[in-house]
This record gives C-alpha cells, structure tokens and sequence, in this order.
C-alpha cells in the first residue's frame, strides 16, 4: 500500500507493443553514452526514458540497489530524467506542479506563519526567530521558500536533520561524511545553512545519487520525487512535513492509505489529522483575512 500510494502507474505489466527486450537494452546502453559523453539533448533524453520506462519499474520493483539503478540509469537522478518518470508513475509534472502551487500559497502560508503560529508556541517563536538571524539582510523567493519548509519542519516538530546535513561550502562529494547521513532520502547542504548555500546535494541509502544541484527548489522536488519513483516509505520523523508538501504543492490527494513507514501494527488513520488541521486552519484564516 505504501509502495503504490498516489500512484497511476506503480506496477507495468507489459512491454509497449512497439518494444522488446533487445530494444529496451540498446536503448539503456544509449542513455548511458549520451550521459557519459554529456552531450545529451533534452527531448531525447525524455524520449529514451519514457520509452523505458516499463524496465524502470521492472528493476525497481524488483528491488534492484540504488548503487546498480544510479549505474544502469544514471539520467534518472538528475531533474530531466526523474521528472519524466515521476509524470509517467503519478500523472504529475513535479516541479512545475511544486512551483504552481509555491505562487498559489506560499506566501498565504508563510503569512499564516509568521503571524499566527508565532503566537501559539513559544518553540516556533525560537525557531523564527533564528532563521531570521540566520537569513540575515537576505530576501527573495527563494528565501521565503526556504523559511516555509523549515518553519513547516517546526510546526510539525520534526527534525531539520532528517531531511538536511549541512557541510563546509567547499566539501567535496568524496568528503562527505555519509556515514552520519540518513538511509531515506536528504538534501545535503554545502554551506553554514540553507541561505548561504548555492549548492546542494541528493543522497539516498547514503549513496550520492546527485552531487551538483544548483537551487533549493531543485534539490527539494528531487529528494521528494525519490521517495515515490524508488519505492521509499515517509520516515516517521518527517510524516506530516512530507505528507503536508505531498498534498498542498505536489496535488497527490489519495482518500486513503498512507505513505509513511508502518513501525508498528496498529492501523494508521487514512489521513494525518496534523496536516488535516493545519490545511483547515490555513483555509480559515484566508477566509477571515478576505
């Protein structure tokens, strides 16, 4: 249930018609030069994985490693290739999706924010606080997106350094402690905080799968699209951080079901009531504020 959740197109029984398993191989084989030799065109790129994508889902269902997808597909953790096989396993284009909806209510959650939240807890309160030190005498889009997600992250009480590992701004690929990153998927971020990096990495299972990825928008939409294309369950200590980006900037909606880890046997609640609650509260406050 986890696996397929919000899913259209979890489990491709067959090949399509104009394709065999020799074409699937040369193919593969094709998308491997063209990253190898970087001369990759975009619509062909899109074209090849589209195309393969019956063999995508064949080896991740079949529980092939990170290490041997990130060989045999490498264009598939890069934001070209992993947005067309997330639009063909969810029917949704994910960054653009993200970046619609970021300008329908970014700035209404953030307001709901730094106005309201402020008030009700005195740890949120800290949390603020610090990242407008933090952020210093910096504005922009990018910066209140990057205030949502961690003032999102406190809301929920859940740790930064679940979804976040912050090294030295210089830190080479090589020197990155992976060892103290977590196993699901994390942003690793090259610089003193989320402000003053202008480079970030993707690891997952504590493999760098993506290691130059140039915006924060960028690095997220990868580390969330990971958990769905690779089968990844929400760890429990980022559920309705996760669950709240899920249904509010990435529009999957399911009316039951869940994707997070299930640690013990009691049945889950079809839906987080904490997300529940904050959309809620968030479409009341708009409507009061007219």
């Amino acid at each position: 249930m986890q696996d397929t959740y919000g899913c259209i197109n979890w489990n491709v029984k067959y090949l399509p018609s104009e394709e065999t398993q020799e074409s699937q191989r040369e193919k593969i084989d094709n998308l491997k030069r063209i990253f190898q030799n970087d001369d990759a065109s975009p619509e062909e790129v899109k074209s090849l994985m589209k195309s393969t994508f019956y063999t995508q889902r064949q080896h991740v269902n079949q529980g092939k490693s990170i290490k041997y997808l990130r060989v045999e597909w490498p264009f598939w953790f890069d934001e070209l290739g992993m947005s067309v096989h997330f639009k063909e396993l969810t029917g949704i284009d994910l960054k653009e999706t993200f970046i619609r909806n970021l300008d329908l209510k970014g700035k209404r959650l953030l307001n709901y924010m730094t106005t309201v939240c402020v008030n009700k807890s005195k740890k949120f309160l800290q949390t603020y606080a610090r990242l407008l030190r933090i952020r210093g005498q910096q504005s922009g889009c990018s910066d209140d997106f990057k205030d949502m997600i961690l003032l999102l992250l406190s809301y929920f009480d859940e740790k930064e350094e679940s979804m976040f590992f912050y090294v030295e701004d210089t830190c080479l690929p090589e020197e990155v402690q992976l060892e103290q990153v977590p196993l699901t998927p994390a942003v690793i971020v090259c610089g003193q905080s989320c402000y003053s990096s202008t480079r970030y990495m993707l690891s997952l299972d504590r493999n760098l799968i993506n290691t130059n990825i140039s915006s924060f928008i960028s690095a997220l939409c990868l580390m969330f699209g990971s958990y769905y294309c690779f089968n990844i369950h929400y760890p429990s200590e980022l559920a309705s951080t996760l669950e709240f980006l899920q249904r509010c900037f990435v529009s999957i909606n399911p009316e039951k079901g869940t994707k997070v880890e299930n640690k013990n046997s009691k049945r889950r609640l079809t839906v987080n009531p904490r997300v529940i609650t904050l959309i809620q509260e968030l479409s009341d406050h708009e409507w009061r504020e007219g």
